[in-house]
């Protein structure tokens, strides 16, 4: 039964360990984001001790991505992968950037025309779970540490896969569940101790950052998110554990 299906027949989802109404579950997140957002690039590299630089690499280096091709960043927050998918597809290509959250949109835009990326860039508010893009529209897709936060996480990748072209690529890059032992009370007492009294004491907002804390964990793990690629009809899927399983990269194609 899809994530989808489960939702119409309990009317109920997770926000973070929290049972909330499906309704009720994107004013919630928009919340967190519309908090987290003037602070977020901070946090990130406080949060991963600026590991995110490198995860975000790992998934720039597996897009495929040539010059004039197409692209599209779902969930885009600040920016990173869209500025690194404008290079890959230079002058003559595009990049378009999406997020459902104004305020993050609104970051990551200015950020990128910052940066001097003008041209090829469009920024479009949208939800992941119902893009308002052509079907067969770009050569490769990325979500970067945003689908946990999606409430129809399966709608989400359907609807991403509709969007690729014939041979386009998916890239999920998220957190997901550590695959080395010794590191689970570590981790876990650094996502429920340490990380929202960083979130107090830089965004003063610690309530924001348990959230993201128990998202983390609700995700599903690195064998259901493949799983549930493959039956969004993508093929070739597989996953990448990085720095233990903390994080991990899976990737599917559309043929």
């Amino acid at each position: 039964m899809s994530e989808q299906a489960k939702n119409q027949n309990t009317d109920k989802t997770h926000f973070g360990y929290e049972t909330v109404d499906v309704a009720e579950k994107q004013g919630r997140v928009r919340e967190v984001f519309d908090s987290v957002a003037s602070n977020y690039d901070i946090m990130n590299d406080l949060m991963s001790m600026g590991s995110h630089r490198l995860w975000k690499r790992f998934a720039l280096g597996r897009t495929g991505l040539r010059p004039g091709q197409a692209a599209l960043d779902v969930a885009g927050g600040t920016g990173d992968i869209a500025a690194g998918m404008l290079k890959q597809v230079g002058a003559t290509g595009s990049v378009c950037i999406t997020d459902i959250n104004a305020a993050m949109l609104a970051v990551g835009r200015d950020r990128l025309l910052d940066k001097g990326y003008f041209k090829g860039l469009t920024a479009v508010q949208s939800n992941a779970e119902k893009l308002p893009f052509a079907d067969n529209s770009f050569d490769c897709i990325t979500i970067s540490f945003g689908l946990r936060n999606v409430t129809d996480k399966d709608a989400a990748l359907a609807s991403m896969r509709r969007c690729l072209k014939p041979g386009g690529k998916l890239l999920v890059l998220e957190f997901s569940k550590p695959v080395i032992k010794l590191l689970e009370p570590i981790y876990d007492t650094y996502s429920f101790k340490i990380l929202p009294l960083l979130g107090e004491l830089v965004a003063n907002d610690a309530d924001s950052y348990r959230y993201l804390a128990e998202s983390i964990r609700m995700h599903p793990d690195q064998e259901t998110l493949k799983g549930m690629m493959e039956n969004a009809g993508l093929e070739d899927c597989r996953y990448y554990n990085l720095s233990g399983g903390i994080v991990a990269l899976h990737t599917g194609h559309k043929y």
